[in-house]
Formats: structure tokens, sequence, C-alpha cells
């Protein structure tokens, strides 16, 4: 079984933005995402693999394979065309997640992460309610780590 190559660091996060972040508009959004994601969650943010910003964590096993591991609850990437959200990991209760994600505002969704072009872009409430339902389900299905 191939190993997960995505795994937490000790890299800095603060530098990590400062460095990747390809625009001023992407470091002050991802810098207030951070921010926003550290107290809404109370996690402290950590380096998942190269270019993840991860909060808290919890470990998974796939239930069609042998595959398991540990993986950030929520987390964020300021990635060159997109911040990309992955706090949206496929709730039991659709229903309550689809009507958050119809209030959140301008993005594209991926199989399980928001694109945002800007912060500005999505409602910052309505993301820490997706936030909180996602780490509900996830803490519910797998436990505290």
């Amino acid at each position: 079984m191939a190993e997960i190559k995505t795994k937490q660091t000790d890299a800095d996060v603060h530098e990590f933005i400062s460095s990747f972040a390809d625009t001023e508009q992407k470091k002050k959004d991802s810098f207030e995402l951070l921010k926003m994601m550290q107290d809404f969650t109370g996690y402290e943010p950590k380096m998942w693999g190269a270019s993840i910003i991860g909060f808290g964590k919890y470990h998974y096993k796939s239930e069609r394979s042998r595959q398991e591991g540990d993986w950030p609850l929520v987390g964020f990437s300021p990635r060159k065309t997109a911040l990309t959200l992955y706090v949206n990991s496929g709730c039991e209760d659709q229903k309550d997640q689809q009507e958050l994600l119809d209030n959140l505002g301008k993005f594209k969704m991926g199989k399980s992460c928001i694109y945002v072009k800007k912060l500005s872009d999505i409602d910052q409430e309505v993301l820490k309610k997706i936030m909180k339902s996602t780490i509900d389900f996830l803490e519910n299905k797998y436990g505290k780590v």
C-alpha cells in the first residue's frame, strides 16, 4: 500500500504564507484566514505537506480500502489560482451543508474543496458554520485526537 505523502510537518506557517502566496491580496487573505480559523477552532495552525495549513486533526480509516492516516479537521492553501478551503468533508446531513453552501457567496466547488478567488467574495460567518458542521461530523465519526 502506498504511503500517504501529506503529513503534518514543523515548517513555519507564517514563512510559508509570506513566500508561497503570489499576490499581496492572497497574502492578506491568507493571514486573515489563518487568524479566523485559529480563533474559531482553537487549534494552532500546522503545515501539512508542502502547501496545506491545517487546524486540528483526525485519524481516518477508509471504508473501501486498508488506507488510513491523519488529516486536518479543516484547513486551507493559498494556491496560484485560488484560495483552496478544506472545510467540507461530505457531512451526512447534506441538506444543511447545501443550504450553507448556497449562502456562502462566490466560489467554485471541487470534490471536497471550496475554491475562492478572494476572501471578500464569501460570507465568513457562513464559512464558520460550514467548519463547525464539518468538525462536528469528523469528531463524531472518528473521535477526537
